[in-house]
C-alpha cells in the first residue's frame, strides 16, 4: 500500500516542520525507454529539494566538512504513485521534522505540474565524526545552533512553502 500521509510525527511543543519546494523539469537523461522517470532518479529528485532546504537553514555540506562532520543516509524510502514524464515540470518538497537526536528526518513529496502526487518518501541521516566515522552520540554544535534558531522561529518563512527553480 502506498503511503500518502506523513512518515514522521510532529509532537506538540516542538517547532513545526521546515519546508522548501523546488521546481524541476524531467530531462531526457532521467527517463527510461518508456519516456518516464527511471525509478532510481526519485532519490536524486529528493536530494535537489533536500540540498536547498539544508542550505536555507545553515546545514550545508561545506559547513559539515568545516566542523569535521558527515551526515550519511541511514535509511531511504520511496513510494511511487504515478510516473513523471519526459519534459514534464514537477515540484519536489522537502520537509525537515524536529527530533531530539543527532539525526535529520526529512520527508518528500513530488507533484506533477497539474498537482497529481507522483511520489512520496523519506530519508534519515545520522551525524558522524569524519575523522573516526563514529556516530555522534550527542547533538553536534552545528545542529544545536540550527535547532536553537528553529525554536526561536528564525525559519518561520520556511514553514510556508518556499519555491526555487532548478
Amino acid at each position: 500500500m502506498r503511503r500518502k500521509h506523513h512518515y514522521f510525527g510532529w509532537e506538540r511543543g516542538t517547532p513545526p516542520p521546515l519546508e522548501l519546494t523546488v521546481t524541476r523539469t524531467l530531462r531526457f537523461s532521467e527517463v527510461d525507454a518508456l519516456a518516464i522517470a527511471w525509478h532510481g532518479n526519485y532519490l536524486r529528485f529528493f536530494e535537489d529539494a533536500h540540498t536547498e532546504l539544508m542550505r536555507a537553514i545553515g546545514l550545508d555540506y561545506k559547513q559539515y566538512f568545516e566542523q569535521g562532520l558527515g551526515a550519511p543516509i541511514a535509511q531511504a524510502h520511496v513510494d511511487y504513485h504515478c510516473p513523471l514524464r519526459l519534459d514534464e515540470s514537477f515540484t519536489v518538497t522537502a520537509r525537515l521534522f524536529w527530533n531530539e537526536g543527532a539525526r535529520l528526518n526529512v520527508e518528500y513529496e513530488i507533484h506533477t505540474a497539474d498537482g497529481m502526487l507522483a511520489a512520496t518518501g523519506y530519508t534519515v541521516q545520522m551525524f558522524v565524526e569524519l575523522a573516526t566515522r563514529q556516530p555522534c552520540l550527542t547533538i553536534p554544535p552545528l545542529l544545536a545552533e540550527c535547532q536553537r534558531r528553529w525554536r526561536e522561529q528564525e525559519f518561520a518563512e520556511l514553514s510556508a512553502t518556499r519555491t526555487s527553480e532548478l
